[in-house]
């Protein structure tokens, strides 16, 4: 359990990451994750974000950032330039989630992507006795005003890693339930609220999705 006003992906992602890795941090937001990383793990570590307002909290964290479209790709950097690239809550939001996923670990020796799974069984439920999209804190948006455009459950994303042979190191999927758990046992697909991967490539590289 996380102690309170913390993020128990946040603290999943910095247990995964080592100290002094080299990171990319996609999406970054306000630049909470990234500064946690470069404060507690000695990494160095850079940000990608799109939005006037992340970019601005990311300047006045001090961290490293620039302003990309990551659904353009990652052209400007070179095959296996950082040991990790992290893609937390913002896969759901990407135009061309494969793409990104593709150039993710073309540049990176190791991908962390962490996203909400719509399959949860508050979700169904909600949708099931209400009748409308379901809204939760990882998805807290109105249905006409909400960024996320490409939902995907933990069954999807398996099959995703199946198809695309991406080699899964580890699964850690997460409840919110008392402050934040990591949930062990059957059924993750139903009883997690949110997931995150550890992925590498294997030998055959990833077919872009242009």
């Amino acid at each position: 359990m996380s102690p309170a006003g913390t993020r128990i992906d946040h603290d999943i992602i910095l247990d995964i990451v080592p100290r002094g890795a080299k990171v990319l941090d996609l999406g970054c937001g306000d630049g909470s994750l990234l500064e946690k990383m470069v404060r507690t793990k000695d990494v160095r570590g850079s940000g990608i974000e799109i939005s006037d307002e992340g970019i601005r909290e990311c300047i006045a964290r001090g961290l490293a950032v620039l302003q990309e479209d990551i659904d353009h790709g990652l052209k400007d950097y070179p095959d296996r330039s950082f040991d990790y690239i992290i893609l937390n809550q913002t896969l759901q939001a990407v135009k061309k989630p494969h793409v990104v996923l593709s150039e993710m670990l073309r540049v990176g020796k190791k991908a962390v992507v962490g996203f909400p799974n719509f399959a949860h069984w508050k979700m169904r439920t909600y949708l099931l006795l209400r009748g409308r999209m379901p809204k939760t804190e990882y998805l807290p948006y109105e249905w006409y005003d909400t960024p996320n455009i490409h939902f995907c459950t933990v069954t999807d994303f398996e099959e995703y890693c199946r198809k695309y042979s991406l080699r899964v190191e580890q699964r850690v999927y997460l409840s919110n339930d008392h402050g934040g758990r990591v949930l062990r046992g059957f059924g993750p697909n139903l009883f997690a609220e949110s997931a995150v991967y550890l992925l590498s490539r294997t030998e055959s590289p990833l077919q872009f999705a242009r």
